[in-house]
């Protein structure tokens, strides 16, 4: 039997954030604040775990599907998985180029024209000008923005911001791609089509994370489940976690 590449492994993975607002730091301030209790109680009063001691591995070609209430830690679980935010705890090691799907537009400059973010928006993914070149209206024929293409994104809906955005990341196939509820924007057709794009890459052998409120879309796309409910993972399993996951919100309400 072949053994199974990992990709991804999460170790003790934990995410503090400090809900406090300070006005200010300076090592006299901090030296200060070593003799003073109620601060300090303050101060841990104001932490909050975003995520506590996660832990899974991730095989190449798995497509796993993360589930959870809203501010379960699903959002912050992929932004550290990506790279874009450090673990307070624990550490994350890929084995592979990621496509990060999280905040589409997020890299766009609102007072530049499309065109001119297609440009900006690649080198931010890293990819080269020679290469948005060859895949210059592969993107636009996509986003179906053909004549949108010299207007400033400031005047687009968050639709088609968010069809440019979704059009310019999927233009390479990734070997890792993390998705966070982008297969619900845009019109019906839009969607179809971004999820039918999605699926091409799956088959292509890309591992793919995937967030999403919508269970069907799990349970149609993904081969395990990731249940997540303040921070803490709940279930790792097969599509059944889905109805367990339902379970438990029916019970809530």
């Amino acid at each position: 039997m072949k053994k199974k590449e990992i990709m991804i492994d999460v170790d003790h993975v934990s995410m503090r954030f400090n809900l406090g607002i300070e006005k200010g730091f300076s090592l006299k301030q901090g030296f200060v604040d070593l003799f003073n209790k109620e601060k300090r109680q303050n101060k841990k009063k104001n932490e909050f775990w975003a995520l506590k001691d996660v832990n899974f591995k991730i095989n190449k070609g798995e497509v796993v599907g993360f589930i959870g209430s809203n501010g379960a830690g699903k959002s912050t679980l992929l932004k550290v998985v990506a790279g874009v935010m450090k673990p307070t705890k624990g550490r994350v090691a890929a084995y592979g180029n990621i496509c990060p799907m999280i905040e589409l537009g997020a890299g766009f400059d609102p007072q530049l024209t499309a065109r001119e973010n297609i440009y900006l928006n690649g080198a931010v993914m890293g990819y080269s000008k020679e290469l948005i070149d060859s895949k210059f209206d592969e993107i636009v024929e996509f986003s179906e923005l053909k004549d949108f293409l010299d207007v400033p994104v400031q005047n687009f809906s968050s639709g088609m911001t968010a069809r440019l955005a979704f059009s310019i990341a999927t233009i390479v196939d990734p070997e890792i791609l993390i998705v966070d509820e982008i297969l619900s924007v845009g019109d019906i057709a839009f969607q179809a089509k971004s999820e039918a794009k999605m699926l091409s890459m799956i088959g292509g052998g890309t591992t793919v994370l995937f967030v999403s409120h919508s269970l069907a879309q799990i349970k149609k796309l993904c081969d395990r489940v990731i249940w997540i409910e303040h921070g803490v993972v709940q279930k790792i399993g097969g599509k059944e976690v889905c109805d367990e996951y339902l379970e438990f919100m029916e019970g809530r309400s």
